[in-house]
């Protein structure tokens, strides 16, 4: 984060590195996460996603022009500035970034499960910025249907879809979507990472200057079912852990009794 320097990036400030704790003085951002201000907004159109992806392909291209992979692009990682309606985008949390050269294998498998490039369930080894242009081809789909591309409950089934880039765009939500936008879905779900559009082939993009006013109002809709489910998941997944944590402290302290 320190090597970085980008409006729609969040800014390192000072760290204070403790024996046993790390302090991080960042940027403070007041905005929310991006989905929540779409879905709050009056209207929705295919210009304001390709406004999204440009500032978002704008950052990563900054990003990877400096080595540095996110490795976790998600809707929660992507901020805006303020409350105000004109808040700059901010990419946020870099706890699975990494400082990559040419020569760089990344052999981790981490990331958010729905935003995962194929190449990192592989476990073969990936390389550079690729995986973060899947992620963004998986938030793109997101912002002009309201809802993600692969989307199975269960884990294998869902990394299988993505293992095949099994997908489509189905009716009647895709149907207003113009052919530019579907062709950029398409060049960024694409499982060769050496064929995947970079950020910077991503804002050369027809669909970037030429993207369509059309409202995208049953996407917004959708999006808004899609945007409480996660957080209801979100939130059921940290009570699990806080009983899971609360179950272990309590066998501890029998332990030590004992």
């Amino acid at each position: 984060m320190e090597a970085l320097s980008h409006p729609n990036i969040i800014k390192l400030y000072e760290i204070y590195d403790e024996p046993k704790k790390m302090n991080l003085v960042m940027e403070l951002v007041t905005g929310g996460e991006l989905f929540d201000r779409i879905v709050e907004r009056g209207q929705y159109t295919e210009r304001d996603a390709a406004d999204v992806i440009a500032t978002l392909c704008d950052a990563l291209n900054h990003m990877h022009a400096h080595n540095v992979v996110h490795r976790d692009l998600k809707p929660e990682n992507i901020l805006l500035s303020d409350k105000s309606p004109d808040a700059p985008l901010k990419v946020a949390d870099f706890g699975l970034a990494r400082v990559v050269s040419n020569k760089d294998l990344m052999r981790t498998a981490c990331g958010t499960p729905g935003y995962v490039a194929p190449e990192v369930l592989r476990n073969q080894g990936y390389e550079g910025g690729a995986i973060d242009m899947w992620s963004t081809g998986v938030i793109l789909y997101i912002l002009l249907c309201g809802f993600p591309p692969f989307h199975e409950e269960e884990l294998p089934a869902l990394f299988d879809q993505i293992l095949r880039a099994k997908y489509d765009f189905p009716s009647p939500w895709w149907d207003p979507i113009s052919i530019d936008a579907k062709d950029l879905v398409r060049k960024l779900l694409e499982l060769d990472p050496k064929k995947r559009l970079t950020a910077k082939q991503v804002l050369e993009h027809g669909w970037m200057s030429n993207g369509s006013s059309t409202v995208l109002s049953a996407a917004q809709a959708s999006m808004r079912k899609y945007n409480a489910s996660r957080k209801l998941k979100k939130a059921a997944n940290k009570l699990i852990a806080a009983q899971r944590m609360a179950k272990v402290a309590g066998a501890m302290s029998k332990a030590k009794v004992a």
